[in-house]
């Protein structure tokens, strides 16, 4: 049966006297599946210490943490062989070569010599950096030093890879890289990725779900993927003559719709609902369509109503009652 990528059971951390992470319970991704998931939130939110504990550097003061179906204080090494894990800041030895890092990163990760020593040339080669891969790590440029991390955390054949910010200071060319080599871990080698960034427009563009904290609590999570899936359409629209009836004729075919002003609508319409019955509504009721545009929640929206920067309106409250995905914001 298919289990979950990371289980979290009313999971507290504390370092010191301090608690960091307070009960939080969530089930991620689905392991083999080769889905990508996204950790977000502000600065002080818990991320650095989630991941921390996922690797077992923190021990859970109460609650449990499992990564593919192993507990991560208990069963630590056997989740570490496991897991591939790519630092925000580097981490290497700057007169060592490419390969020689990677060789010395896959036998620590349990590769034969041999076989570690293969695994680095073709990962090397894989991230863009074979060419130099007999270069030291020191003349590396910082888009290089980002390719190395994430080959040193892929070598072994992990079945989950966590990265840190792993577009944090890329040139457009060098991150369209990094996001295309992450669609390849997941859709290509079925592997699981844990993505933790800032940047929203890069975990839209590879993650199928994300998991916002905020001051060490989980204040939402988000299926992406059933998201596109639904498509579920948000439409403003702008008309020209008497509305009286209109919003009444929109809910009675299945639309949740609130009048901004006299002509002025927020709409959620059905799946189903073709948009030229829309018009048709519209030319029945004597209105002139002046304005209709189309829309769905960006990752963003999502994060800023989650965050409580961002009001929701109320046709897109009334919506959330049929998407269980937006429930909580």
């Amino acid at each position: 049966m298919p289990q979950p990528v990371v289980e979290l059971d009313d999971l507290h951390v504390s370092l010191g006297r301090r608690e960091i992470l307070h009960g939080i319970s969530c089930r991620l991704g689905v392991s083999g599946s080769g889905r990508a998931i996204g950790l977000l939130g502000p600065n002080g939110a818990g991320k650095s210490t989630l991941i921390r504990t996922l690797l077992g550097f923190h021990t859970p003061s109460s609650g449990r943490a499992r990564v593919l179906g192993f507990d991560c204080h208990k069963n630590r090494r056997r989740v570490l062989e496991r897991i591939g894990y790519m630092p925000e800041t580097d981490s290497f030895v700057a007169s060592m070569t490419g390969v020689e890092f990677l060789r010395v990163m896959g036998s620590l990760s349990g590769l034969p010599e041999e076989i570690a020593l293969e695994k680095a040339h073709e990962t090397l080669f894989h991230v863009g950096l074979g060419e130099a891969r007999y270069r030291t790590l020191g003349t590396y440029s910082l888009g290089m030093r980002q390719m190395a991390r994430l080959a040193q955390a892929i070598v072994h054949g992990p079945e989950l890879v966590i990265l840190d910010e792993p577009t944090n200071g890329l040139d457009p060319t060098a991150r369209r890289r990094m996001l295309e080599l992450i669609r390849q871990m997941k859709d290509d080698h079925g592997m699981s990725v844990i993505v933790c960034s800032h940047l929203l427009a890069d975990v839209e563009q590879v993650c199928d779900e994300v998991l916002i904290l905020k001051d060490g609590c989980m204040i939402h999570h988000a299926d992406l993927e059933a998201e596109r899936r639904e498509n579920r359409r948000f439409v403003e629209l702008e008309v020209e003559g008497d509305s009286t009836a209109f919003a009444a004729a929109l809910e009675a075919v299945g639309a949740v719709c609130v009048a901004e002003s006299p002509g002025r609508f927020r709409i959620v319409l059905p799946l189903d609902f073709e948009m030229a019955r829309l018009w048709k509504l519209a030319a029945d009721h004597g209105l002139s369509v002046r304005r209709l545009t189309q829309r769905r929640d960006t990752l963003e929206e999502i994060f800023m109503k989650a965050m409580g920067l961002l009001r929701q309106t109320p046709g897109e409250a009334a919506s959330s009652q049929e998407a269980p995905a937006y429930g909580g914001l």
